[in-house]
């Protein structure tokens, strides 16, 4: 189902997601497959509708990183993937709610945040599957963003968000970043791990960002091990090359933000 899309030339699944608002038919049936942010992986953060979600449901899907953090809250059958065999998975998902179970599909944090290619590629495939019969709804939670937003002290009203952590271009993610560097403050979700927090920094350092500015680095949010690095935006460029694992100090779990 997902292998349609090629994220270089489009279109993005995410696009998918968002060309209209959730049709409002009043009350979730069992023709409504769930699309739910389970929070930064703290079980704490596990908002109630999400829990709601899970425990109604007859099917999950979603990375297997993702499900190992709810599949003690549900007792659906879990349907894991990675990648490679994502396609496979949703696709066996929608078929399933084609036969009538109830589905829910689960993304780190907040969908709304960082997770519209895979919600597109979700309601794509239960499209598919039900010839549009099945609604989906997206059941917001908290995300990593808000934390890092907490902890750095960085009103959203005052922040640019950019999520670098998808596939395709980030040409206009960047832009972004480059307009308002200074004047707004920054938070950034990288891309493990060709776009790291060191690597961001160095860009906007060659776009006129001040290399004295304030930049903290959030790994696992509220997690027992979470650690905050508050650095300069100077000090964090040296990081930046490489696109491996071991390439940077930082996580994939991780958060910049910049200060302006």
């Amino acid at each position: 189902m997902t292998d349609a899309y090629d994220l270089d030339s489009g279109p993005d699944p995410a696009a998918y997601a968002a060309d209209h608002p959730e049709v409002d038919r009043g009350a979730d049936t069992a023709r409504t497959v769930h699309a739910v942010g389970i929070g930064p992986g703290n079980p704490e953060y596990l908002v109630p509708r999400a829990e709601r979600a899970l425990r109604e449901a007859d099917v999950v899907v979603g990375f297997e990183t993702v499900v190992e953090f709810v599949e003690d809250r549900t007792d659906a059958d879990c349907l894991t993937c990675g990648y490679r065999d994502e396609s496979a998975a949703l696709a066996a998902f929608a078929e399933r709610v084609a036969d009538g179970e109830r589905g829910a599909a689960v993304l780190m944090g907040d969908p709304n945040h960082s997770g519209y290619q895979f919600v597109g590629k979700v309601e794509r495939a239960v499209d598919a599957a039900t010839n549009g019969s099945v609604d989906l709804r997206v059941v917001p939670g908290i995300s990593s963003i808000q934390i890092a937003a907490s902890r750095a002290r960085t009103p959203m009203e005052d922040a640019t968000f950019v999520t670098l952590h998808k596939s395709g271009a980030l040409s206009d993610g960047f832009a972004r970043l480059r307009r308002d560097v200074g004047d707004r403050h920054l938070l950034v979700l990288p891309r493990p791990f060709d776009w790291m927090p060191g690597d961001v920094a160095a860009d906007l350092l060659d776009h006129g960002g001040d290399p004295a500015a304030e930049a903290l680095v959030c790994e696992r949010l509220t997690h027992d091990d979470e650690t905050v690095t508050r650095t300069t935006l100077g000090a964090l460029a040296e990081h930046a090359g490489g696109d491996g694992r071991g390439d940077s100090p930082f996580s994939d779990l991780s958060v910049l933000v910049v200060r302006r």
